[in-house]
């Protein structure tokens, strides 16, 4: 009899064991479930970029042109004039702008610097210069 209890409390432990490890197993996974990374990152030239079939202008996409530019990052200051931005169409503001930085690279390098209340860029620190410059001529007409 007493082998026989042994065999069964053997039998029980071995089934505690493995349902606990399955248990615990299935607890660790459910964490990792939700602690899991919700995204991740792609530098350009990534494989993981060239999967995705998109790349940020900055890194090497399309560039953007000045219209598309402008729309997304200008009109609040330029279409209304706001802190003595030259309004979008005013070509007499934006003459005497050109005509004080003395060419269209100089104005560009002093919108790419920040102007004024105008930061860096305006609001797009990731438009390249080329993307600045065509955002210029839109607005200037120039």
């Amino acid at each position: 009899m007493i082998t026989a209890k042994k065999i069964l409390v053997a039998c029980a432990a071995t089934l505690v064991l493995v349902t606990g490890g399955t248990f615990a197993n299935t607890i660790n996974d459910a964490i990792a479930e939700r602690l899991k990374p919700v995204g991740t990152v792609c530098m350009a030239g990534d494989p993981c970029a060239e999967e995705a079939g998109t790349v940020a202008s900055a890194g090497g996409g399309e560039p953007r042109s000045g219209d598309a530019v402008y729309g997304q990052y200008c009109t609040a200051c330029h279409g209304s004039g706001i802190l003595d931005a030259p309004k979008t169409g005013d070509t007499a503001a934006w003459e005497a702008r050109l005509a004080a930085a003395g060419s269209m690279e100089d104005l560009t390098q002093s919108a790419i610097a920040g102007v004024g209340a105008m930061p860096p860029k305006g609001t797009c620190a990731d438009c390249s210069d080329d993307e600045i410059m065509a955002a210029i001529q839109h607005m200037s007409g120039l």
